[in-house]
């Protein structure tokens, strides 16, 4: 069975990802009305009928579409709400972080559906917000952009480092600790050194709480981590700032615990080797 129809379209990274010739971790479906609907004669897993996403299986492959939707932010830096399920695909695609990933491809004959210029931005290799108020609505954007920067080579386009910049100087802390955490992973699990430099210098650190101490790294945290591969790879790189707003595992603050404690004692048998490498980075940094 070969999914399409001319209100089924490819979204989001898939559509950035081709245009770029790299490889797609992930294909995003979006329907232009209630997917929910459009689905009825499939062999559905899943229905959400809040978020307007269904999850169907389509030769032996389990494939999620989503509805187009509009959404709002009650409270700035919180969970949006949805506001209309079955909008027109250009109000669906205008909630989105940045205009490359603004761009949809319909599934029947692959026309290419761009309102927001991204593929443009492709071209210029630049990451634009699609309005003023993004990253108050959602300062993880942030570090999205953080992300594409260093996965792709591109650079914040002028008015959108400006926003960047005015956001990181008036920060609201009343955020989602939850979803900042899961850029912050994605990103430092690049393992990449101009990842934490981009972050220290641009002020990106600041959305870890007020009063940070920016660290003086005298290692590549990138060779370290190649050299002794960890699955807390982003933790070599954050675990020297305060994370104690962020919703860390028992592992992770176990890490974090015994690499303060290396400071006035020797490791033992129960110390986590992250605890050691994060050491190691910090005595050759004083």
């Amino acid at each position: 069975m070969v999914l399409e129809d001319k209100k089924l379209y490819y979204v989001g990274g898939v559509v950035r990802d081709e245009m770029l010739g790299a490889e797609s971790i992930d294909v995003d479906y979006c329907y232009e009305g209630n997917a929910i609907k459009f689905a009825k004669n499939m062999d559905i897993i899943q229905r959400n009928p809040d978020f307007g996403t269904v999850r169907v299986l389509v030769d032996d492959k389990e494939i999620d579409i989503a509805s187009t939707r509009t959404e709002s932010y009650p409270k700035p830096g919180h969970l949006p709400v949805v506001d209309k399920i079955g909008c027109a695909l250009s109000k669906d695609l205008k909630r989105r972080d940045f205009t490359i990933n603004a761009m949809a491809k319909r599934t029947s004959d692959g026309e290419i559906f761009d309102p927001f210029g991204g593929r443009e931005d492709i071209e210029k290799k630049e990451l634009n917000v699609l309005h003023k108020n993004s990253f108050i609505d959602d300062p993880t954007r942030i570090i999205r952009g953080l992300k594409f920067s260093v996965r792709f080579g591109f650079r914040l386009g002028e008015k959108t480092r400006k926003l960047q910049q005015e956001y990181l100087e008036n920060i609201n802390y009343d955020m989602s600790y939850h979803r900042l955490k899961k850029e912050l992973k994605e990103t430092f699990n690049l393992n990449k050194q101009e990842a934490l430099n981009k972050f220290i210098d641009s002020g990106m650190y600041k959305l870890l709480g007020p009063d940070q101490k920016v660290p003086k790294i005298g290692y590549s945290i990138e060779q370290i981590v190649e050299k002794y591969p960890t699955t807390n790879t982003w933790l070599m790189y954050l675990g020297f700032f305060d994370l104690s707003r962020l919703e860390l595992t028992r592992q992770e603050r176990k890490i974090i615990e015994w690499f303060e404690l290396l400071k006035t004692q020797e490791p033992n048998s129960h110390t986590p080797m992250e605890s050691l490498l994060l050491y190691k980075i910090w005595v050759g940094s004083l």
